[in-house]
């Protein structure tokens, strides 16, 4: 009998959340980490993704991922599943944030291929199941071939499927081909979520289990009701959220010239509306003065839209 038959499965809109930071542009801001943490879940989402890329995982240090992961576990309080990113380059150091995230509580962990060293498909097949079998508790694929420069082929999703311990995946790749393959090669209980928040709905309709959208650590309740239109087909109110969706994406995630220009927007937006301070972990740094007064003017009027529509 197949493995796929009695894993768990997730549904619904599960923020990738920021990392809350003061302004030393390193230390964990446990105020404001509490704070989002209950405006997400006020705002009806599914669950949330700490340490993942909007969470800026890979530029923080070992310590504060640490930190990070205890924290929030007692913020949620059981509340909505906390799913951990442990990805790394070394798996040691993905087992050992495995086994915090385990111990503080969490729902499963969540691991893109490890960058660096380009490996190949039957290399990441035994890289995951040999990552798998170390964990103990449920583990995600994320694919996401802009950062990692490695994508995780359909066929080697469906041979890693079969590891009992392996229950879904997370796709950041923005291929719709791609994704509606899965959807077509896995249909049976394998939870398989979407990134990019401007396709979220369309693959919801089409076989999605959820979105993992950044915009929702912005106005969660926007992405809900959008998830609840796409799982009910209300093309009407579908079409009317995708379209403050779209704003959010088009207005808000491009301002600069920067590969990190939605890093920026999102935390910059997030100061603007008073829910945490816009710091970012080196390499990066904030928008400067111009640029975020052209962000503070576009979500303050992309916050009155919203507000209208829910």
């Amino acid at each position: 009998m197949s493995n796929l038959a009695n894993k768990p499965s997730f549904k619904g809109i599960i923020p990738p959340m920021v990392t809350p930071l003061l302004s030393d542009n390193l230390t964990l801001d446990l105020k404001a980490m509490n704070h989002l943490i209950e405006h997400l879940i006020l705002g009806g989402v599914h669950g949330i993704f700490i340490l993942g890329t909007t969470g800026e995982s890979t530029s923080l240090s070992y310590a504060t991922r640490k930190k990070l992961i205890e924290e929030s576990c007692k913020a949620v309080k059981g509340r909505v599943p906390i799913f951990v990113g442990i990805t790394d380059t070394a798996i040691e150091e993905s087992i050992r944030l495995a086994q915090i995230a385990k111990k503080e509580g969490a729902s499963a962990v969540v691991a893109a291929p490890p960058y660096y060293y380009g490996l190949g498909q039957e290399e990441l097949f035994k890289y995951y199941w040999s990552l798998a079998s170390q964990v103990d508790l449920p583990l995600f694929l994320y694919n996401m071939p802009s950062h990692t420069k490695i994508n995780i082929d359909a066929k080697t999703v469906v041979r890693l499927a079969e590891h009992s311990n392996i229950i879904g995946l997370k796709d950041s790749s923005g291929n719709a081909v791609y994704f509606q393959s899965l959807c077509h090669l896995l249909k049976t209980n394998f939870t398989l979520l979407v990134g990019p928040e401007e396709i979220t709905a369309q693959m919801v309709m089409t076989g999605a289990h959820g979105g993992v959208n950044g915009g929702a650590n912005l106005f969660p309740k926007l992405y809900v009701a959008l998830y609840n239109a796409a799982i009910a087909k209300d093309f009407a109110r579908i079409e009317e959220l995708q379209d403050l969706v779209m704003e959010i994406s088009t207005r808000i995630y491009t301002v600069g010239s920067y590969g990190s220009s939605y890093l920026k927007g999102l935390k910059g937006a997030l100061s603007a509306l008073g829910i945490v301070k816009g710091n970012i972990a080196p390499p990066f740094t904030s928008f400067d003065e111009k640029e975020m007064t052209k962000v503070i003017d576009t979500i303050k009027e992309i916050e009155i839209k919203v507000t209208k529509v829910l």
